[in-house]
């Protein structure tokens, strides 16, 4: 198994380690209602409604979503920003130091092509950075902060 390889099972094994602690905390979080109708009401499921968690026979996506996946973006994980001066700027040397704005501990964000659509925080997985989104900015909230 070579160098890549091993890297990919880290990260595959990495992330199934997080989506099994995912599952215990909705299964620990997730408690049955308790009945407002006392012991004998007589509650059976609906059958006319569709059932979301069954997998659809046809994909629901149109197939010309394909000519599309294969368009690069450009990912960018942002620490933080400053405005510097051209004089400072200069004045860089190796082992300066940089503030940022953001805070240590604070969500990074993720930008694609420029613009926001995820906050998250970081992991190492065999001296490699990663990223674990912990928030995904919805396509409203995202139209709302282009209007500040």
């Amino acid at each position: 198994m070579n160098e890549n390889e091993q890297a990919l099972d880290d990260w595959a094994a990495a992330l199934a380690e997080q989506q099994a602690a995912d599952e215990a905390a909705a299964a620990t979080t997730s408690s049955p209602a308790p009945s407002m109708m006392g012991s004998q009401s007589n509650v059976s499921p609906a059958d006319i409604f569709e059932r979301f968690d069954a997998t659809p026979s046809q994909p629901t996506v149109p197939n010309n979503i394909d000519m599309i996946m294969d368009i690069p973006v450009t990912l960018t994980v942002e620490l933080g920003r400053t405005k510097i001066a051209i004089r400072s700027l200069l004045q860089l040397a190796q082992g300066s130091v940089v503030e940022l704005d953001g805070l240590a501990g604070e969500p990074m964000d993720v930008l694609v092509n420029g613009c926001l659509i995820a906050q998250g925080e970081v992991v190492v997985v065999n001296d490699k950075f990663g990223i674990r989104l912990t928030d995904i900015i919805t396509p409203a909230e995202r139209i709302r902060r282009l209007h500040k």
